[in-house]
């Protein structure tokens, strides 16, 4: 990794996720908390209507709206789209982006505690993620293997990635949880600061990371209302192992639906309020240990 120049923090992607936001506006009004000698720091407001709003978004969800073809494309003129042609603007172009690491903050309605969330499994970031785990146990690392172009904001550039925190409701802040969000921001800069200064020592300990191995819906009937909760069980059990025959989901009336997996897996993303739109109930990740060298 060459010598880091610009980092970008960017909040409110989603604009009813208030963690990220706030961070933002206070960043803004005090640059000196995120500002470092060695690189210069940016702060982004990702989705301001959304957030007048208090909504994800207006048009079309911003942290899917980063697709190369649809950047190019100038017939696409709802908010999201138009915003994201902006943000690439800022930010980009995708592929030669002007900033060297991104960091989109996220919340989430489920029990993610502390995620970082990885597009890639590049040495560089792996170095940090392991560094952030070794400070401060309370961080999960997951990895989602890429089929295709991501469309995510932070692949905008090489090295960005997202910090994903909860349980917290859409469009409110939970202090403890700003509070933890902020210090891991601040590490964050810290370690690219001594990264630059070349004073980083490596962590040789194995990183644990939760690989996305796909989703789950909820039980739906032929019109396609869901039939079924998620299991009080399964509630609240973010990467905890879920055993096949375990329960998964509750019906109305009482009756236990068994994960019918033929291997454990540990479930993230459970019951997050904003994933039922996208007929999602939870994401399956699997639990790998990596070396660091």
């Amino acid at each position: 990794m060459n010598k880091i120049n610009r980092v970008a923090i960017v909040g409110g992607t989603h604009g009813n996720e208030f963690t990220g936001v706030y961070l933002i506006k206070k960043f803004e009004q005090n640059l000196n908390l995120v500002k470092r000698p060695s690189f210069e720091t940016l702060t982004l407001l990702g989705n301001p209507e959304a957030f007048k709003e208090s909504r994800r978004y207006i048009h079309q969800d911003l942290n899917r709206s980063f697709f190369s073809q649809d950047l190019q494309n100038s017939t696409l003129t709802g908010y999201e789209a138009m915003r994201a042609k902006v943000i690439e603007k800022m930010l980009g172009p995708k592929g030669k982006s002007q900033v060297d690491v991104i960091v989109d903050l996220h919340s989430t309605t489920s029990n993610m505690g502390l995620s970082i969330l990885l597009g890639d499994l590049h040495p560089f970031t792996l170095q940090l993620a392991a560094y952030l785990t070794s400070i401060n146990p309370e961080v999960k690392v997951c990895y989602t293997p890429l089929e295709q172009e991501s469309t995510l904001l932070h692949s905008l550039c090489d090295f960005g990635f997202a910090i994903e925190v909860g349980p917290v409701a859409q469009a409110v802040l939970n202090a403890e949880l700003f509070q933890k969000t902020e210090s891991l921001v601040y590490a964050v800069l810290d370690y690219l600061e001594r990264s630059n200064q070349g004073i980083i020592e490596n962590i040789n300990s194995p990183l644990t990371v939760y690989r996305y191995a796909g989703v789950i819906d909820f039980p739906r009937n032929d019109r396609g209302e869901i039939k079924a909760m998620i299991h009080p069980q399964l509630q609240f059990q973010d990467y905890q192992p879920l055993h096949p025959g375990d329960p998964i989901f509750l019906t109305f009336d009482g009756q236990a639906i068994a994960y019918a997996g033929t291997s454990t897996v540990y479930p993230i993303f459970i019951n997050e309020a904003a994933y039922y739109e996208k007929g999602i109930a939870m994401c399956l990740t699997e639990k790998q240990q990596l070396k660091n060298s």
